[in-house]
């Protein structure tokens, strides 16, 4: 890395000698004042572009001359313009939603011709108007369901909360709200995500090539932006469904300069529970705010959250309440025509509540975080474009805390030990546009990682938390020979880490190209979970005196092709990760209230390749996709020394997520402006699962015996949704309103969550008991907008 700034340098100072002017402006939604994030800027004439930022701005190097413009944007009405470049311009446009009827088009940049040529790839993007008309169960629009129909994007079954990319486990997936970071994504643990999708304004997912302004997490990001809601009129929209509804208000604190927008979600099923004499109770709701202030041309202001609880009651015996809480305060500042700045202030909460009245205590948890981070756009050359900042963010983790509910209960205070920490960040990446054919994006990040002192830290003999028993074959928990207690300004650990990022594209002409990535990532926070789907009683823990971070190295290549005018597109990579330092736990382990996790964890190394398909038609009456991923993500955790057994004898076995085939198909047919059809299916290979191999009795007690980790697998899941979308006055601009119909599971396929084993009380024999979540779902949500 240490040639990497003199050869940036000289790039940039050889890029282009030629006399060059900025156009810049912003770019936003004629009716709503809503700006627009990925609108195409085009001068043919010279075959150069670039796209709107997540703010809506856009900044263009031309050399002095007249030219044709043209602003193109899914959905909106192109705009062709005659410029005249003598000197820095600034020019804003307004898109007008486009007329046809067929105007939705699914998941795809907006201008498959000019990214053919771009240097991003592993990238999925949806459209909040995909999302909506995808079949989904209790006719609950999920945001993050929906990205499980793309290739390398899965998650571990019906009810399971989070998502698994490319081999990753959900813990290494960085899931951003306006920049602030979620550490649960979903709601009724798992059935429903957290994000409402009147609220969303744009979602990416980053699968690899990962831009160096993202880091903390090692398999992939999820960024969404919320909307800013409209400055020029009052607005309302919402639906009503089944188990959940749904109400969203926006407009403007001063028109054309400031808006607001307010929205809210909550599911009420238990409400029939009460009806039938049922004490228990499971249910949602989630707020969504954001307000934005223009105080002029060159400063604009915003303040975002999210604030959202899970309750769930049996018989008021057991009450259990999570969720998260997130704000952002930004600061959008354009320094001049070439540089647009980003300053941001982030909070973040994580919330684990729990009691158990029948043992008389309540049990608190959870995690926060502060971050301050200052991003800069900068648009240096027409051909060069760089991305640098610094982000800062402090870390509480709470890890439980028991409180007795009163005297009587016999339950003793107990709280574990608070830890802390600190992760600093700088990076510097550039865009690069080589040659009419070869286009680059390179960047390096450092990370620094500051586990900082707390109240008491276990001291073990020789440094070893963790007893191998040869005797045995069997780890065992050391004993503590003390401990210390730190000032919180004190160092316990430290870490750093380059983190270097290349993209490179080479198209071949306007219609196909090959491109390959690199990136290099750490991650320094750690989900400790010994289940396939993370439950909200599993522990964040950081990297620390016997925690080392996770290091990624992701290599990924592809080929990118549009046939026909870009009405049909395939996209082909391949790509092979490593994991250094993926914890996993012993054979016995207790991961839940151990305030010394440090005891029952060892250091490995994970891997995963594959291959992702994917085939769209991208225009017309019908259009869709095909997904297919073929792929494998095992680990490996040997013994520290050669004596030891490690974790399955030091043999590689299956990840708990691992998944040999996955195939997603997604149609969505238009009839006519009132009826839209649409269905998807879903096939994947069974997750894997350790059997019992055998059994021998103790004392008349039937012991069993078990193979190797995830030696075996559940039953193939699969599944036929279907839906219909009709419109009663489509011409009606003023009130709009639809009706979603919905089929899940349309053939009850009754797909395994988990096997179990047990001896029949009266045959004695052996047998598996297989348990099924969802059976055939019908649902219908009624839609609303004014």
């Amino acid at each position: 890395m240490k040639y990497f700034l003199p050869i940036f340098l000289l790039l940039c100072f050889t890029a282009n000698s030629q006399e060059t002017f900025s156009l810049s402006g912003n770019i936003s939604d004629q009716n709503s004042s809503e700006t627009l994030f990925g609108v195409n800027v085009v001068i043919p004439e010279l075959n150069k572009g670039t796209v709107s930022n997540e703010y809506g701005f856009y900044s263009l190097k031309l050399p002095a001359g007249n030219y044709e413009l043209q602003i193109s944007y899914l959905g909106y009405q192109t705009i062709t313009q005659n410029i005249t470049i003598s000197e820095d311009t600034n020019l804003n446009f307004e898109l007008q939603e486009g007329s046809e009827s067929l105007e939705e088009v699914v998941i795809k940049q907006d201008n498959e011709a000019l990214n053919i040529k771009k240097p991003e790839m592993s990238v999925n993007k949806l459209s909040i108007n995909t999302i909506k008309k995808l079949p989904v169960i209790f006719g609950e629009v999920d945001v993050v369901k929906s990205l499980l129909l793309m290739p390398g994007v899965s998650n571990a079954g019906e009810g399971s909360s989070g998502f698994n990319v490319r081999g990753g486990a959900v813990d290494q997936n960085l899931i951003l709200l306006d920049e602030a970071t979620i550490y649960n994504a979903s709601h009724l643990f798992g059935f429903f995500s957290v994000f409402n999708p009147d609220a969303v304004k744009n979602l990416t997912l980053y699968k690899g090539g990962i831009p160096a302004r993202y880091g903390g997490r090692v398999s992939s990001v999820l960024d969404i932006y919320q909307r800013d809601g409209s400055n020029k009129e009052f607005k309302m929209q919402g639906g009503i469904g089944a188990i959940s509804s749904r109400l969203l208000a926006e407009g403007p604190i001063k028109k054309e300069k400031g808006s607001f927008l307010v929205g809210a979600r909550s599911s009420y099923a238990h409400l029939f529970l009460k009806l039938t004499d049922n004490d228990n109770s499971a249910y949602f709701y989630d707020i969504n705010a954001k307000f934005s202030y223009r105080l002029d041309p060159d400063n604009k202001l915003f303040f975002s959250g999210y604030f959202g609880r899970d309750v769930f009651n049996i018989r008021d015996n057991f009450k259990n309440n999570y969720g998260n809480a997130v704000f952002n305060l930004r600061w959008n500042h354009v320094f001049n025509s070439d540089i647009f700045s980003n300053l941001s202030l982030i909070f973040s909460d994580y919330y684990y509540g729990l009691t158990l009245d029948f043992v008389g205590f309540d049990w608190d948890s959870g995690i926060k975080n502060l971050n301050l981070k200052y991003d800069f756009n900068h648009y240096l050359t027409d051909n060069i474009e760089l991305n640098y900042g610094i982000q800062n963010t402090y870390y509480d983790f709470n890890p439980g805390e028991i409180i007795p509910v009163d005297e009587e209960s016999g339950i003793n205070y107990f709280k574990l030990t608070n830890k802390y920490a600190l992760e600093s960040a700088a990076y510097l990446s550039a865009r690069h546009n080589i040659s009419d054919k070869f286009s680059a994006e390179y960047g390096l990040r450092y990370s620094a990682f500051f586990r900082l002192g707390q109240d008491e830290l276990n001291v073990y003999e020789n440094d070893n938390p963790l007893i191998y028993n040869s005797d045995l074959g069997i780890y065992q928990e050391a004993e503590p020979i003390g401990t210390e207690s730190y000032d919180r300004s004190d160092i316990l650990a430290d870490f750093g880490n380059l983190e270097p990022r290349l993209s490179l594209a080479y198209s071949f002409n306007e219609q196909q190209s090959v491109k390959a990535s690199y990136n290099r990532m750490a991650q320094y926070l750690h989900l400790i979970s010994n289940t396939s789907s993370p439950t909200p009683l599993d522990v964040w823990a950081p990297s620390g005196p016997f925690i080392e971070p996770q290091i990624l190295d992701q290599f990924a290549l592809g080929y990118f092709r549009n046939f026909k005018n870009e009405i049909f597109s395939i996209e082909a990579e391949t790509f092979y990760k490593t994991v250094k330092n993926r914890i996993d736990y012993v054979s016995g382990a207790n991961l839940i209230a151990n305030d010394a996790i440090e005891t029952v964890i060892l250091h490995g190394r994970s891997r995963a390749y594959g291959l992702e398909m994917l085939f769209r038609k991208n225009s017309g009456r019908f259009t869709g996709w095909l997904a297919y991923t073929l792929s494998r993500s095992e680990q490996q955790t040997p013994g520290r020394i050669p004596e030891e057994s490690g974790i399955n004898n030091g043999d590689w076995y299956k990840a708990n997520f691992d998944k040999t085939h996955d195939i997603s198909l997604v149609g969505n047919y238009q009839l006519n402006n009132s009826w839209e059809f649409s269905a998807n299916f879903n096939y994947q290979t069974g997750l894997p699962a350790t059997y019992p191999g055998g059994q021998y009795n103790y004392q008349s007690i039937t012991v069993p015996v078990y193979g190797s980790r995830n030696e075996n697998r559940l039953p193939a899941y699969h599944r036929l949704d279907i839906s219909a979308t009709y419109k009663p006055n489509p011409e009606n601009k003023k009130f709009k309103s639809s009706w979603n119909f919905g089929i899940y599971n349309v053939y009850n396929r009754m797909n395994a969550y988990s096997i179990t084993f047990r001896e029949n009380s009266d045959t004695g024999v052996n047998e598996a008991t297989k348990l099924s979540l969802f059976g055939i779902i019908p649902s219908v949500t009624y839609n609303f907008s004014f």
